[in-house]
């Protein structure tokens, strides 16, 4: 197994949290986000998009898209720590809160957004982080907060283990924090995250733990 990945994009940290759940080993190659290593052409006939993360499977099957990698690796291995419950409504919990995360707030935060609205559209960095950054974590925590209040979270986001919500979850508290948002008006958000840090899967996938930090 192989997985491309960048130590500072959060879509390769859920990845890398999931492997690590599951136990699972994969042989890392990492593409330098901020030097345009994904807009090469070796790495685009990886993966079209350009972005991180991909994995190959064992068997050589190729997976983009960190959502769909961790269901396949669920669908694939699903004796191995199942990230997902077995309950259909259950499921359908933990998918909403993972692409509240995932598909709401990250997309309108990542290197790509932040780099048009400096280079392109002239937004100085306070204007970035205070005008945009801040206001669509806030907006999207708040859902988040919302949806973890309705009866479903225990310990982590759905009951007492983690499963693809906090996998999704804890990157971006990560990020939120990196760029100084205040987040002390989710404390559900804020305990699940600190339940989350105690585990040694989620540790181990931390941005300053890879080999390729800067």
């Amino acid at each position: 197994m192989k997985l491309y990945d960048y130590w500072r994009s959060s879509a390769a940290f859920r990845v890398r949290i999931a492997l690590n759940l599951k136990g699972l080993e994969a042989e890392r190659e990492y593409i330098h986000l901020r030097r345009k290593d994904q807009r090469s052409d070796v790495y685009l006939g990886v993966n079209p998009q350009g972005l991180v993360p991909t994995l190959i499977d064992d068997n050589g099957t190729r997976v983009v898209q960190s959502m769909a990698i961790m269901e396949y690796l669920d669908e694939t291995r699903p004796a191995i720590y199942p990230l997902m419950p077995r309950d259909a409504e259950d499921r359908a919990r933990v998918r909403a809160v993972s692409q509240a995360i995932a598909c709401d707030i990250h997309p309108l935060n990542n290197l790509r957004v932040l780099r048009l609205l400096g280079n392109e559209l002239g937004l100085d960095e306070d204007a970035r982080n205070e005008q945009w950054y801040k206001h669509w974590v806030n907006e999207g925590m708040e859902g988040v907060e919302a949806l973890l209040n309705d009866g479903g979270a225990g310990q982590f986001c759905h009951g007492n283990t983690p499963t693809m919500a906090d996998v999704c979850l804890v990157p971006q508290v990560y990020n939120a924090q990196r760029f100084g948002c205040d987040l002390s008006s989710f404390p559900t958000v804020m305990r699940i995250n600190e339940a989350c840090l105690d585990e040694l899967a989620f540790r181990d996938a931390l941005p300053e733990n890879q080999p390729d930090k800067e």
